[in-house]
């Protein structure tokens, strides 16, 4: 399947991925090749820019200590970095604790995401490959191909780590068990194939009250299907264009979706109806995050 065009999606200069601290006191933006850290309730805003990627950044993420934060990029890279390193401009290279990669790969990673054991960081590439990354070894544990040269564009596990979605460019959701020993993955266990859109998902999400798993595609909807059967629960419609990203509330009684077409939309879970829509950006909006207590 064809890749993104610039007018569709993202292009260097795009901020790739937002992703809010769990303190709620910063936003890290993935840009290109920079992580840059923002602080949410201050009017100075950006704060640091961590530095050490040598292409896009697709990927980012904190530890729920608050203390680091991990990263994916399109150089073929998982990196993890130190929050409490000294923020001067001859220290950023030091900012990156470690650097994950096979010897000899630069296939781009898409995704990242970290198990809630805060041990495990998982990440998706462009050749279809997810690995399991162990950052108490420094090293790849599991390989897992779903579907050959399909690139992964999207991962999501469940709260309680008991559950893996991946989304693919071909429109499939891959959903395993995960098993674990001593809190650590061991294996993958199918449980469904979906076929969620004809054409690519850009983004899974399962909710936060594990109830729900939201795909958004460049097929302009984002749809909502039920984690316990996983058939169609709703679709949302609206968008004019492909919808890059979604994000849910806390409660999971909300979602927030963003899109090409420029705007991005809040809608009601219970309804699927669109509640509002932010308007203002005047290029493609590709990332979102939801500030919500």
């Amino acid at each position: 399947m064809s890749q993104p065009s610039v007018d569709e999606g993202r292009n260097p200069q795009h901020v790739n991925k937002l992703e809010i601290s769990p303190d709620k006191r910063h936003l890290a933006a993935a840009c290109n090749p920079y992580i840059r850290l923002f602080d949410i309730n201050s009017h100075h805003g950006h704060v640091r820019t961590f530095v050490g990627h040598t292409s896009n950044v697709m990927a980012v993420g904190f530890h729920a200590d608050g203390n680091s934060m991990y990263s994916g990029s399109e150089d073929g890279t998982v990196r993890i970095w130190d929050l409490r390193a000294p923020n001067r401009p001859e220290v950023y290279e030091r900012n990156c604790l470690k650097a994950y990669h096979l010897d000899g790969s630069v296939t781009p990673i898409n995704t990242v995401v970290l198990h809630p054991n805060q041990i495990e960081l998982i990440s998706g590439d462009q050749d279809g490959i997810i690995r399991v990354w162990d950052t108490r070894m420094n090293s790849c544990t599991i390989e897992l191909v779903p579907e050959p040269d399909t690139a992964i564009r999207s991962l999501s596990v469940m709260r309680d780590g008991t559950m893996l979605a991946a989304a693919n460019d071909g429109g499939t959701c891959f959903i395993w068990n995960i098993l674990r020993e001593s809190q650590v993955i061991t294996k993958f266990e199918p449980i469904h194939k979906l076929q969620a859109h004809d054409r690519q998902i850009l983004k899974c999400v399962l909710s936060p009250d594990s109830k729900y798993l939201a795909t958004a595609s460049s097929d302009k909807t984002v749809k909502i299907w039920n984690v316990d059967s996983f058939t169609l629960d709703k679709v949302l419609t609206g968008h004019q264009r492909w919808v890059w990203d979604c994000a849910f509330s806390v409660d999971a009684k909300f979602i927030l979706t963003a899109s090409s077409d420029m705007t991005a939309r809040l809608w009601s879970m219970e309804e699927g109806n669109e509640l509002r829509v932010y308007r203002g950006h005047n290029k493609a909006i590709v990332c979102c995050a939801l500030n919500d207590v």
